[in-house]
């Protein structure tokens, strides 16, 4: 069972991977120095983040749990940032995830 604290470390981690791919995209391939910074230290902050959180948590169900709730932070920012498609099926598919996440708690 995952505590409180570890739910909030988890969140948190996605939330620094997922705001890393916005930066690693406005980066142009890593060729703008300010963005490239930005997705280097979140994705660092991220992973020392899921570190902490897996101290007492299993190892698939916590870093799935976080690639999870990435995948459907970076389908929500794609579409609110880049104007990227939003379409029923990459709804489907976070849903999907998620549910496959939930499924892992059992």
């Amino acid at each position: 069972m995952v505590s409180w604290k570890e739910l909030v470390l988890l969140v948190l981690s996605a939330v620094c991977f997922a705001g890393g791919g916005i930066f690693m995209k406005l980066s142009d391939g890593a060729s703008r120095l300010l963005p490239t910074l930005a997705f280097l230290a979140l994705f660092l902050v991220g992973a020392v983040v899921l570190a902490f959180a897996m101290r007492r948590g299993e190892l698939g169900v916590m870093y799935i749990a976080v690639l999870g709730l990435e995948a459907a932070l970076t389908l929500v920012f794609s579409i609110a940032y880049f104007h990227e498609s939003f379409s029923s099926m990459r709804v489907l598919a976070v849903v999907l995830i998620l549910a496959g996440v939930a499924l892992l708690r059992w």
